[in-house]
């Protein structure tokens, strides 16, 4: 059985609901039995989630997925890489500040990426590998995942997948934007876990 860990996130700025967020939920009602499966809900705060990160991958899962959402992407994107970088959203005209000081410029996702993305193409759900998972929070998170499994040497393997808006999001927003209903999603996160077995 393996041991897994969920992550979402909270709604921020103009959006109400995180898609990662209702994707999970809808998760939840139809989770592999063969698995022991945590979930956790993230605020959108950098020093909250890396305190929290730190007490939730110190538990050694074998798998750790974070979800986040992404307005305006078409596909579910599967995250290959973290980047030692973080700015401010309120600022983005600052200059970006290290995650880790004198940590690796950036740290690959070790998981079949491109495996999954297949998988869910051959389903009718749009995916595909990101290399690049932005400057902030979605981007922090897959990185110091990735930073403090290797520090203390835990064979947790990490990921990041970034969402679709929900189908709810879009339709109340006030012009035209891709989304994915929450119970896509939710499929599309199924047969991600379908494959732990050879991933763990």
């Amino acid at each position: 059985m393996a041991k897994i860990l969920i992550t979402a996130f909270e709604s921020y700025g103009p959006w109400k609901a995180n898609a990662s967020w209702l994707a999970l939920v809808e998760l939840t009602r139809q989770l592999p039995a063969q698995h022991s499966v945590t979930t956790r809900l993230y605020p959108v705060d950098l020093a909250v989630v890396q305190h929290k990160l730190e007490e939730d991958l110190a538990a050694q899962f074998d798998l750790v997925l974070h979800l986040g959402q992404a307005p305006g992407s078409t596909h579910v994107q599967f995250e290959a890489i973290g980047i030692n970088v973080t700015r401010d959203p309120d600022t983005p005209s600052a200059t970006g500040r290290a995650l880790v000081t004198d940590g690796p410029l950036a740290l690959d996702s070790q998981l079949p990426l491109e495996n999954w993305s297949q998988r869910l193409g051959e389903r009718g759900i749009p995916a595909r590998v990101s290399y690049h998972a932005g400057t902030y929070l979605c981007n922090a998170i897959l990185y110091l995942s990735h930073y403090t499994i290797q520090q203390n040497g835990w064979n947790t393997r990490a990921g990041f997948i970034h969402l679709p808006v929900e189908i709810s999001q879009a339709a109340s927003h006030p012009t035209p934007l891709p989304s994915l209903s929450r119970e896509t999603a939710a499929m599309a996160l199924k047969l991600v876990l379908e494959q732990v077995d050879s991933v763990v």
